[in-house]
């Protein structure tokens, strides 16, 4: 079994960065329309690719929490289609993959 203590101080970290992001995101995507419609239109088109990014940011928060998850179970670094090791240049590359370069495609 391989040392990941590493990598997940890089997971953690990253998982508080993309909290954070979120938080002010989601915290911009609940203020209130203003009165005058040419700025609610505006506003709407900006809400529109926030929540865009919100989501993009939450589907990755689930990635690290579930990379997180699999070190603390001893099952990261496995290949989860043959259980084969993943190397160790692409978990620090892309530390939430789940498959080995022979499977990611």
């Amino acid at each position: 079994m391989s040392d990941y203590s590493e990598l997940e101080q890089q997971l953690r970290t990253r998982l508080d960065e993309l909290i954070e992001r979120a938080d002010v995101i989601e915290d911009d995507l609940r203020h209130p329309l203003e009165s005058d419609l040419d700025d609610q239109a505006i506003d709407l088109a900006d809400d529109e690719a926030l929540t865009g990014v919100d989501d993009v940011l939450k589907q990755e928060i689930a990635q690290v929490r579930m990379a997180l998850y699999r070190i603390e179970k001893g099952t990261y670094g496995r290949c989860a289609v043959c259980g084969e090791e993943i190397a160790i240049e692409r978990l620090r590359a892309r530390p939430i993959a789940t498959r080995c370069v022979r499977h990611a495609s």
